[in-house]
């Protein structure tokens, strides 16, 4: 009888949750970027070797203060992920930065939740200040601490074994028989909206105010020609930042468009043909509502 189980990432803003799902799953699952708020909804991923199966929910991060719509839609999917039937949850940690409101709200929720909890201190290889006294009043909460750096791969084997001894003996929850892909509850084209997102955070960076989207609107797979060809608009809520976006001469654009593109052929050994276009609509957040 092998083991299996649902875990819960759970954390505050940009302190490594995608990095280590990524990571540990050993593909790309849910986007990275330095901002906060990246990912709006939680990413569901499969890890599964002789040892058995590791479901893993992804929470978007947590705000202590809610600015916007945006905001509130990404803090109630985080609190809605808590109450699925997990077996753990890793609290994830960036012991660079100071304890915030938003680890105390993270706390009283957790403290409501009756499973078994993993401290987790992530980037142990940044060469930063560490805060590691200002959780020792948490320890009580947690069976235990681990020191990781997502980024790095630091501990992450260790941290699977630990991840599995905490997870019953049962069947398999999930037949991968034919599943080609470790993203169960994500469709191709909320996936291509999030590689495109991604690749906005990374080149605006912090210009750009969070209230970014990416549709997709058409996907063709011309399967004769080995080529994908997408169509997608980015939204954003300000004429000014759509400037930012498309970047002088559309220079921006253009790098946004090529990062995405060579993603996207590394993933699905295609030709990709990727044709963006950039709208403003200051009403599309109300969409999330």
């Amino acid at each position: 009888m092998t083991k299996a189980g649902v875990v819960l990432l759970v954390g505050r803003p940009n302190v490594g949750k995608s990095t280590l799902l990524n990571n540990l799953l050993q593909t790309k699952v849910s986007i990275t970027s330095p901002q906060p708020q990246t990912t709006r909804f939680p990413i569901q991923g499969l890890f599964e070797d002789e040892r058995g199966q590791i479901i893993f929910f992804d929470t978007p991060g947590i705000f202590a203060r809610v600015p916007n719509i945006v905001a509130r839609k990404v803090n109630k999917a985080s609190e809605e992920s808590l109450k699925e039937e997990a077996d753990l949850i890793l609290y994830i940690v960036d012991r660079t930065r100071s304890r915030g409101e938003e680890e105390n709200k993270i706390i009283g929720m957790l403290r409501k939740i009756e499973v078994p909890k993993i401290l987790v201190m992530n980037k142990i290889d940044v060469r930063k200040p560490n805060h590691y006294a200002e959780y020792d009043i948490f320890l009580d909460e947690f069976r235990e601490k681990i020191d990781i750096s997502a980024e790095k791969g630091t501990n992450l084997k260790h941290l699977l074994n630990r991840i599995f001894s905490y997870l019953p003996e049962r069947e398999p929850i999930i037949n991968t028989q034919n599943l080609v892909y470790p993203v169960l509850n994500i469709n191709s084209r909320q996936f291509l909206e999030d590689i495109i997102r991604e690749k906005v955070f990374l080149n605006v960076r912090d210009e750009l105010p969070h209230t970014v989207a990416v549709k997709v609107e058409n996907i063709e797979d011309k399967e004769a020609q080995n080529l994908l060809v997408i169509t997608a608009k980015i939204l954003t809520t300000d004429d000014r930042y759509r400037m930012m976006i498309i970047g002088k001469g559309a220079k921006m654009i253009k790098e946004i468009g090529s990062m995405a593109r060579k993603e996207l052929e590394l993933m699905s050994n295609k030709k990709v043909y990727l044709d963006l276009k950039v709208e403003t609509d200051p009403h599309w957040p109300q969409e999330l509502l």
